[in-house]
């Protein structure tokens, strides 16, 4: 898997569905042209969704997103739409990501996925919505694979017994995604200090932000994200955010994320190392802006060096002010005008 950091995941979702309806081309080909252009923004990971209306949602089911956005009433109706991939096209996504040097996944939503997605994917991602269903968590938890869990619209207590659930079938590696269930989530909603909650409270897994809020123009939400501490972001991916659809209003373009991954280099770079030292750039002011004892009058050979007769002024090249005990009371060596900065051998 590749080690960016922040590890950048683009949820392609079912998105390319809605592209290839309006390109004239199969949904496999728009899938594609989804990842082509996510390697080309620099993403590290596509990602996507397999399930099968019948088994992920019951028919009555309402819908519960913008329905200004996505008219469709009902879950089970919206499903339908885009439950055409299995095995085989995934198994076809799968290999041309990794052509393309992306790492490759999939949300499973039911055990069918789960299971064929095995020997694809390069870690699970489990959604918001299956957070309390433990058996399937465990399911997924007991492959030997990565598992990387969103927590949306859960209680903490809810959090804790989904990832003591992966724990006891020995899964080592977890992300715990802070999110939020709405879509588009307001900012004013974000929430994003819950990063540093999870942080706090589940200190031996790492933690992400999944992210729901609308791109704005300098894909800050990310930002302050990365800033909080999160380690994989993800975000739903377009190529178009006017396209009809559930969710494309509230996704990112590949500009977006390009956008999104220089803040992330800009704040690695502004951030620097910790360390509290001098640095290279500094060594030129540290000398020229810094004080020096300097001479308030002419002094000759012998006198004694009185507090009066000092004061510190810059450039910082001769006795530090510091010393000034040290050097008040000595006599000076030589002649001297007013305003020398005093060295130790003049002293």
């Amino acid at each position: 898997m590749r080690t960016s950091k922040p590890y950048m995941i683009a949820e392609m979702g079912v998105n390319f569905y809605d592209t290839a309806r309006v390109m004239g081309i199969t949904p496999l080909e728009a899938a594609k042209l989804y990842i082509d252009k996510a390697a080309e923004a620099g993403i590290d990971c596509a990602k996507f969704q397999s399930y099968k209306a019948g088994t992920i949602v019951s028919k009555n089911s309402p819908a519960y997103w913008d329905t200004t956005k996505e008219p469709t009433k009902t879950q089970y109706e919206l499903f339908l739409k885009f439950d055409h991939f299995g095995k085989a096209e995934y198994r076809e996504l799968c290999d041309y990501t990794h052509s393309k040097g992306m790492d490759f996944t999939s949300t499973p939503f039911d055990y069918a996925s789960a299971d064929y997605l095995e020997d694809m994917v390069d870690f699970y991602k489990i959604s918001s919505s299956d957070l309390s269903n433990i058996p399937f968590i465990k399911h997924i938890g007991a492959k030997g694979k990565p598992v990387y869990i969103s927590v949306g619209a859960a209680y903490l207590s809810e959090v804790d017994e989904a990832i003591r659930a992966l724990k006891e079938v020995g899964c080592k590696d977890i992300v715990i995604f802070h999110c939020v269930l709405s879509y588009p989530t307001d900012p004013k909603n974000a929430n994003l200090r819950i990063i540093e909650t999870l942080k706090k409270d589940f200190p031996d897994v790492r933690v992400g932000f999944s992210d729901h809020v609308a791109p704005d123009d300098t894909m800050m939400t990310l930002a302050t994200a990365y800033m909080l501490g999160a380690e994989v972001i993800e975000k739903h991916y377009t190529l178009d955010k006017t396209l009809q659809g559930n969710d494309h209003y509230h996704a990112g373009t590949p500009e977006d994320f390009a956008k999104a991954i220089a803040n992330f280099k800009w704040i690695d770079t502004v951030l620097g190392s910790g360390e509290k030292t001098v640095l290279e750039c500094e060594q030129v002011p540290r000398r020229e802006a810094r004080r020096s004892l300097v001479l308030t009058r002419d002094m000759k050979a012998g006198e004694i060096i009185r507090e009066e007769d000092l004061m510190p002024k810059r450039p910082g090249t001769g006795i530090s002010p510091k010393f000034a005990e040290i050097v008040i009371g000595r006599p000076v060596k030589m002649d001297l005008e007013e305003d020398t900065i005093l060295t130790w051998d003049m002293v």
